[in-house]
């Protein structure tokens, strides 16, 4: 089994399609963007990342990127799902995304074919949706081709932990299925991978790994809030916490939580576990809290401008940053974008920079964006944590949100700035 066919070519599928290239595998990356799959193609990567930036250079011609799907498939032993699944604007999962992939290789699947799905989906959906799709094929799943279900892993910007280094859990719907998965994921990783009894539970460490995160987080940013009415900066009680070295693992509060995992796995479990008749009260309150932190943030714009004396309407505002996180230009879920809307509805003049997605950005530097009246910093780009106080102060700024909590606050009030973070 040496061909493979990886749909999905976003953080997940091309980093994948690298390291199987890298490993000696003939990989075809199916993508309905086509103007990803010309750049992959000409040896550029579409997504700003420097490592595989270099890689998708110098795999140039060994990895072919492709729109038709059915005849990738066909030409290929495994074929790997790695799509999204996001969520709707009702908070709903959206396997649409899914389906279509498990359809496309449908129609050019053949005996023998293993089939792997990457993307998190609520436990039962490989054995339900995918395989129901699968089987129109006409072949039987266990009998004539093979299906299992490897959550990927991935962290967008880590330097420490690659796709190549993460150990990997799966789950086959037979045995067989299972031993195949684990051959090919052996073949192309250098770190464990465990088999699991059943490709539910597979299913459910990839949610059970993303709800702990987004649980964690919506505690450590209720405690901000409450710490703010103590007068309490939560950063130095976090520093102070975690000096215990056992039971306490460290979390940072925020403007938001973003991304296409913490901010989207919760809600299909939710939602799932909701028709099995069970009510998951924790995780929903947690996606309470970390929805509610934008319209917090937005608090602070509006307490640091009562303190100058000042409304919002018609106030210069600078957003810092419009990705979900630091180093990457992926804004998928990001708070950002809720920030900047909000901001625009009650009136401010708002532009916005990000040095990682200058395409979407209203100035194109950093010394342009700085002239403003406030500044609200929203993604902990390396770039924002050297701010120049001074600066600020000189090109008229009055005001830090500090939505990250970058800036060390004495220093910028010691300027005669007015500071406002989370929790601080």
């Amino acid at each position: 089994m040496k061909k493979v066919c990886i749909i999905g070519l976003g953080y997940v599928g091309l980093p994948l399609a690298c390291l199987a290239a890298e490993k000696g595998y003939t990989v075809t990356g199916v993508d309905v963007d086509s103007k990803k799959v010309e750049s992959i193609n000409k040896g550029i990567s579409p997504l700003e990342d420097e490592e595989l930036k270099e890689k998708v250079k110098r795999l140039k011609g060994k990895i072919t990127a492709t729109t038709e799907g059915v005849s990738a498939v066909k030409d290929s032993d495994i074929s790997i799902i790695c799509v999204p699944t996001p969520i709707d604007k009702n908070y709903m999962p959206d396997l649409s995304c899914v389906k279509s992939a498990a359809e496309t290789i449908a129609k050019g699947l053949k005996k023998g074919h293993l089939v792997v799905l990457e993307s998190t989906v609520a436990p039962g959906t490989t054995e339900t949706d995918v395989k129901g799709i699968l089987e129109k094929s006409g072949l039987k799943a266990g009998k004539d081709f093979l299906l299992a279900f490897c959550p990927e892993r991935i962290d967008p910007g880590n330097k420490r932990f690659r796709v190549s280094n993460i150990p990997r859990v799966l789950g086959g719907i037979n045995e067989e299925s299972a031993k195949k998965a684990a051959e090919f994921y052996k073949s192309i990783l250098d770190a464990e991978v465990l088999t699991l009894s059943s490709v539910k539970a597979a299913e459910a460490v990839k949610i059970m790994e993303n709800s702990f995160r987004d649980v964690n987080i919506a505690f450590v940013n209720e405690m901000a809030k409450s710490f703010d009415k103590f007068g309490i900066d939560v950063t130095e009680v976090i520093k102070g916490a975690s000096t215990k070295p056992f039971s306490f693992m460290a979390h940072y509060p925020g403007c938001g939580v973003g991304g296409h995992c913490i901010a989207v796995d919760p809600y299909y479990m939710i939602e799932d576990a909701k028709r099995r008749g069970f009510d998951h009260k924790l995780l929903k309150i947690a996606r309470e809290i970390n929805n509610s932190m934008p319209e917090y943030t937005i608090g602070k714009v509006i307490d640091g401008l009562k303190e100058l004396g000042m409304g919002i309407k018609g106030v210069k505002v600078t957003v810092l940053g419009l990705a979900y996180k630091g180093n990457v230009d992926d804004m998928r879920e990001s708070p950002a974008v809720d920030i900047i809307e909000r901001l625009k509805a009650l009136g401010a003049d708002v532009k916005v920079f990000d040095p990682h997605v200058l395409g979407r950005s209203d100035v194109k530097s950093l010394d342009d964006a700085l002239k403003s009246e406030v500044v609200v910093i929203a993604t902990d780009h390396n770039e924002f944590k050297k701010l120049d106080l001074g600066l600020l102060k000189k090109n008229g700024v009055r005001l830090i949100v500090d939505g990250r909590n970058l800036i060390d606050k004495a220093k910028a009030e010691g300027l005669g700035l007015v500071y406002r973070g989370i929790g601080r």
